[in-house]
């Protein structure tokens, strides 16, 4: 695997409010925060530019509302923030799903940049990941996804169906990378190939 030299870090969500599991119920791959914070450390000092997703719910009573402390990002991200190359850094809010409809625009920064593959981390797998890796592909850019760097939650759907949050998981990589929408790998595989 190849991870371009201008190769850009999507770190989607990672949010305090996250860690508030009487909301969210039962989360998985517990070692994702580690894995985010080692991708963040080999971007940074590899000079490639990282862009910080934060999501601004409009749900009242959401842990990821503005003004709530669940909307923060987490310490290890809040303290990388900054750390790279001069101009390197990007910063997008958003209210929905893709980091593709936030502000600042995105796909704009990304073509202003050269920038064609994009590498994506964070929470949820199945939400703002998968759909931010969706969208990645329909607009044309190498999308990968670090899936051990990624996490989700159990959830309830359609007839009664519940799922645990490694089903869930599953499925959303199953989809992206079955669905040819990106290429979903370990963490070790993106550090290994972006460190080389």
């Amino acid at each position: 695997m190849e991870i371009a030299e201008n190769a850009a870090l999507v770190v989607v969500d990672v949010q305090k409010g996250f860690e508030e599991t009487d909301f969210w119920g039962p989360r998985n791959n517990l070692g994702a925060d580690d894995n985010i914070a080692s991708l963040i450390d080999v971007w940074q000092s590899t000079g490639r530019p990282v862009v910080f997703v934060r999501h601004d719910s409009l749900k009242p009573g959401s842990p990821l509302r503005p003004g709530y402390e669940g909307n923060d990002f987490k310490e290890y991200v809040q303290e990388r923030r900054g750390k790279g190359t001069e101009g390197t850094e990007l910063f997008v809010t958003k209210t929905v799903n893709s980091a593709f409809y936030g502000t600042p625009d995105l796909d704009t920064w990304l073509k202003a940049e050269g920038i064609s593959q994009v590498v994506l981390a964070g929470i949820q797998t199945n939400m703002c990941v998968e759909t931010t890796a969706r969208m990645g592909g329909n607009l044309g850019y190498g999308v990968v996804v670090a899936y051990d760097a990624t996490y989700t939650f159990d959830l309830e759907g359609p007839f009664g169906w519940r799922r645990t949050a490694d089903e869930v998981a599953q499925a959303a990589a199953v989809s992206l990378h079955g669905g040819g929408f990106a290429r979903v790998v370990t963490t070790k595989e993106v550090v290994d190939a972006a460190a080389a």
